[in-house]
């Protein structure tokens, strides 16, 4: 039994009115999710604000209330706690209420706007392989050792954080790896985690329909870093032109990684193909599985975490040379007749389409065209619309705009956003279909023997969202079902 002041610890409440030695059944920030006992967190979010279902909350049973705004009339039995940040002191509590679970093992965050689910997959994948019981939390799906957990969001909310982690625990995990999106920074969804350490990828032009400016993007991103303890590391890609910016506040141990220049952790890609990578790793020559330079960046990350968390070089590069990564991310299949390649990867923002056409442009022969199907989903930055068709046509052959998840937007008001950025030229290149089936179809009838079909912005999720309703819909398996119709 945990008393509610045994979770009150870690927070700084301003004012408390009520007994605080009540027995708490669980934290909820959800007032449908409230039980006889719970503690109900307000948490003024960013279209619901908890603090208007706090009566719906003591409905159900809450024994306590965490605020930031102290409601003028109180019920009697029940505690109420004003805090300064609702949402900063949730993982705080949840931290207590599921006994310090990241404290008992070793939790790793990789942040970045590209290459966080590779990273965090290979990760755990790698500690799976080598030995030990892990656990991953990734946009793809969760992993506690072997039992997989469906996955709702990057990093999910911080009690769901911290339930996961004791699960993990609780199942014999001895490490942890981790997304850490740049919402999850801001909105406290890591608070109360033990970091071991934290992994830096890179920074481009993302989600600036919630950060407004790139400023504030990587502001948030650091925040990570600055909150890193003492005995963590802090790895850092300093190709990019932001990577030791992320380590300037930092208490952690710093290490950086590098292709280009001289660094902690050292590679050199010497074969890229489309039957993986050749590359010198710390001096060590080693072949992998993975195509493309994003992905010699993301083994060199994975390398240079697993060397600092104490493993060996040589072992770790054995591993690391037969796994396949991410479902979603540069997967490719090919239609047996015709040897069209396709490739099905989760780039939806302009620079990671950029790395990803520039990586089959680099592959491809001569005389093999490339044909990029690609949309924009709606209620998103629509900045990036007109530059990701414009990229697509730039480095495609041919390209196909088409819808990605519109939600509740107008499928076609998001097409003529990224129709607007096309020159004469590139319109001349493209095509508009709004239907997603449709447009991978045509794609397919448009390719010749040998050429190379990507499908990009959707990745490994299996739904599209229109008008509020997931319909299934999986690039992957769509593409497959073509290819069989032309294997006939």
């Amino acid at each position: 039994m945990i008393l509610l002041r045994d979770i009150l610890i870690p927070i700084q409440a301003v004012a408390v009115h009520g007994d605080t030695s009540v027995a708490v059944s669980g934290i909820c920030i959800d007032s449908r999710a409230v039980q006889q006992g719970s503690v109900f967190v307000a948490v003024a979010g960013t279209t619901v604000d908890g603090h208007n279902f706090i009566d719906k909350a003591i409905s159900l049973g809450a024994a306590a209330v965490v605020c930031q705004r102290m409601p003028e009339v109180r019920v009697e039995g029940v505690a109420y706690v004003l805090v300064r940040d609702s949402a900063a002191a949730t993982g705080l509590m949840a931290d207590i209420f599921y006994g310090q679970p990241s404290r008992q093992m070793k939790v790793v965050g990789v942040t970045g706007t590209n290459g966080k689910t590779t990273t965090a997959t290979l990760l755990y994948q790698l500690f799976e392989a080598m030995g030990h019981k892990c656990g991953l939390l990734s946009t793809v799906k969760n992993h506690i050792h072997t039992e997989v957990v469906a996955s709702t969001h990057t990093t999910p909310d911080p009690v769901s954080v911290h339930a996961l982690l004791r699960r993990m625990a609780d199942a014999g995990c001895t490490y942890a790896f981790m997304e850490v999106s740049s919402h999850a920074v801001h909105q406290h969804r890591i608070a109360g985690i033990d970091f071991a350490g934290g992994l830096f990828t890179n920074i481009t032009h993302d989600h600036l329909d919630y950060h407004k400016t790139f400023d504030e993007y990587i502001r948030v991103k650091k925040m990570f870093f600055d909150g890193l303890p003492e005995g963590a590391f802090a790895l850092t890609n300093i190709d990019d032109k932001r990577g030791m910016v992320m380590l300037q506040n930092t208490d952690a141990r710093r290490f950086t990684y590098s292709l280009r220049a001289p660094a902690d952790v050292k590679g050199k890609v010497l074969e890229n193909n489309l039957s993986g990578l050749v590359m010198t790793v710390d001096g060590h020559e080693a072949h992998f599985r993975m195509i493309g330079t994003f992905n010699a960046y993301n083994l060199l990350a994975v390398y240079g975490a697993a060397k600092l968390l104490g493993e060996n070089p040589v072992q770790i590069l054995a591993v690391l040379s037969g796994l396949h990564g991410a479902p979603g991310r540069f997967e490719t299949l090919v239609s047996t007749n015709d040897k069209i390649l396709g490739i099905v990867d989760y780039a939806h923002t302009p620079d990671a389409l950029i790395n990803v056409l520039a990586t089959i442009n680099q592959l491809r022969t001569n005389g093999q065209q490339l044909i990029t199907v690609v949309g924009c989903g709606g209620d998103r930055d629509t900045t990036k619309r007109p530059v990701m068709a414009q990229v697509a046509c730039e480095h495609s052959d041919k390209a196909v705009l088409t819808s990605d998840n519109p939600r509740s937007e107008d499928p076609e008001a998001i097409l003529n956003d990224m129709e607007a950025g096309l020159t004469g030229v590139q319109k001349r290149k493209s095509l508009r279909i709004t239907d997603r089936r449709e447009a991978i179809k045509v794609a397919c009838s448009l390719a010749q023997p040998g050429d190379v079909i990507l499908v990009a912005g959707k990745g490994h999720e299996n739904y599209q969202e229109i008008k509020g309703v997931k319909h299934h819909f999986d690039d992957k398996e769509v593409l497959t079902e073509i290819f069989e119709t032309l294997n006939k």
